[in-house]
């Protein structure tokens, strides 16, 4: 198997950055062992104009077969063919070649640069050469999977022979991709969609092949219009798996949103106030009523589901009475970023005693959460999808059972105050439905009643006598007596135009 990187240098920018990049001397050739054969790594061109870094990967069949589960594929016996040695596995791109990508050029994949860390976060002008991939789909699909990434993509069909040219093209193409991209963008792009193009993986696929995919497609395959077809086939059509990736990718998908919008509508003015100061942003409004409610209700060990970056965190640890706070997200970046702004890497023994960032989905139970005083959820349940809610629910309300669990969502009334909104628009593209007051008492009600709580109702925000508070709160406590048995929830909500049929529970402000 063989591939190629090259790029184009600047007066500013020798081409030859890009052995500091791939952490690759261009000035000597190297090689690596990896489970399946030898990947070779050399340079055929490093000037100043233009450097190209090569790939080569000797297969060795015996090895594949003798390290593929006994001989055995995927499960489905043992192969005792001549296929299993005669095939086109050392020559064609494949998974074999992704993990050689993995293994030699880790740093760069990682996005790290040691020597010259500026580089990492540069686009650069990219042209990748492969001279054989499978196409199972043809080179219609191969397009559909480089063009949206930003790649200008060649995939010229590679015929069955070229003496006979009657019997057509193979199932091979030889794939050239140009763009201006972070190298480390491209080599994941590499890395996941060889062998979705293969449709075939020499290794077994286990769980945890859910998390390396939603850890290499960070930023892209969230958005990416073929991102059934990719997790599909990149683990291996096991239905299980598939189903588990996407709803982790819809729901990571949230974390890379923009929310400029939300951030707009939280800090506008209204142009007829008769004030002549700044009003305080909802967002900070929102986060003085959750931290009255914790205090009123005595909470010390506080659960915040959906925590995003962390804002609510930061606050609860500035309040010695919160003994134990716990963030919850399904989204790793977003963990990230709150780790970040709370700056645990730098903070003190005792202070980060109190606080955890939890990765996981409020759809499902976790013996985790239980046993807390409180838990909230701030502007989560309009992104989850309305038939999701039961199952959100049962999760919080069911299973993790806290003392007190605080709701907030929009008022979807107050929508008409906001002067850049259109009329019918939701306030956020991300989100489900927004309830209206009654709407929202509804479903608050129907949940308190299926799980023991009793449950009042605090407005957020300026209230406007027609059409009440841009934010509505609910304040649920655990009631003492028996419980009922849970039913659906009532799904009764506005929903958001053109909104994908998929789970959302990530929170936008």
């Amino acid at each position: 198997m063989f591939l190629t990187i090259s790029t184009t240098g600047t007066p500013d920018r020798p081409a030859t950055d890009l052995g500091f990049l791939l952490h690759k001397h261009p000035g000597r050739a190297q090689a690596f062992s990896t489970s399946h054969g030898t990947a070779h790594v050399l340079y055929p061109e490093a000037t100043a104009e233009r450097c190209t870094a090569a790939l080569l990967l000797e297969v060795d069949p015996v090895a594949l077969v003798r390290r593929s589960r006994g001989g055995r594929d995927q499960g489905r016996g043992p192969d005792t063919a001549l296929a299993q040695y005669v095939n086109d596995r050392p020559y064609a791109a494949s998974s074999l070649l992704a993990v050689a990508l993995g293994g030699v050029f880790s740093s760069a994949l990682a996005g790290r640069c040691a020597a010259r860390p500026e580089l990492a976060a540069t686009a650069l002008p990219l042209r990748v050469e492969v001279p054989a991939v499978p196409a199972r789909g043809g080179a219609g699909l191969v397009r559909r999977l480089f063009e949206p990434l930003g790649w200008a993509v060649t995939a010229e069909p590679v015929p069955l022979d070229e003496r006979f040219p009657e019997w057509g093209d193979s199932r091979y193409v030889r794939l050239v991709l140009d763009g201006e991209l972070r190298l480390a963008d491209a080599l994941r792009h590499l890395y996941v969609l060889l062998p979705v193009l293969d449709d075939a993986k020499h290794y077994w696929v286990s769980p945890d092949e859910v998390d390396k995919l939603l850890r290499v497609g960070e930023g892209w395959l969230p958005d990416h219009p073929e991102q059934r077809l990719i997790a599909h086939r990149y683990l291996s059509r096991r239905r299980s798996l598939t189903r588990v990736a996407e709803e982790r990718l819809e729901l990571a998908r949230l974390a890379a949103a923009d929310d400029a919008e939300a951030e707009e509508l939280d800090n506008a003015v209204d142009e007829d106030a008769d004030t002549e100061e700044r009003p305080v942003p909802l967002a900070v409004r929102r986060r003085e009523a959750i931290l009255a409610a914790l205090r009123a209700a005595g909470a010390s060990r506080v659960l915040d589901l959906g925590c995003g970056q962390g804002q609510l965190v930061q606050e609860l640890l500035k309040d010695p009475r919160f003994t134990e706070v716990v963030g919850v997200d399904v989204s790793v970046r977003a963990l990230t970023l709150a780790a970040r702004r709370l700056r645990l890497d730098r903070m003190g023994e005792r202070q980060a005693s109190r606080v955890r960032l939890v990765q996981g989905s409020l759809v499902y139970t976790d013996k985790r959460l239980a046993g807390y005083d409180a838990a909230v959820l701030s502007e989560v349940v309009e992104h989850v999808d309305p038939p999701r809610l039961p199952a959100l629910e049962y999760a919080v309300f069911g299973a993790a059972r806290p003392g007190t669990v605080l709701v907030t969502t929009p008022n979807a009334e107050y929508n008409v105050r906001w002067e850049s909104l259109p009329a019918g628009h939701v306030r956020h593209g991300d989100h489900r439905f927004e309830w209206t007051r009654a709407e929202f008492r509804d479903w608050a009600r129907g949940v308190a009643g299926r799980h023991g709580y009793a449950v009042a109702f605090t407005p957020v925000g300026p209230e406007d006598p027609e059409v009440g508070p841009p934010t509505q709160m609910a304040v649920f406590t655990a009631a003492d007596g028996p419980v009922q048995e849970a039913a659906p929830a009532p799904t009764a909500h506005r929903a958001a135009p053109d909104a994908a049929p998929t789970e959302k529970e990530e929170k936008a402000a």
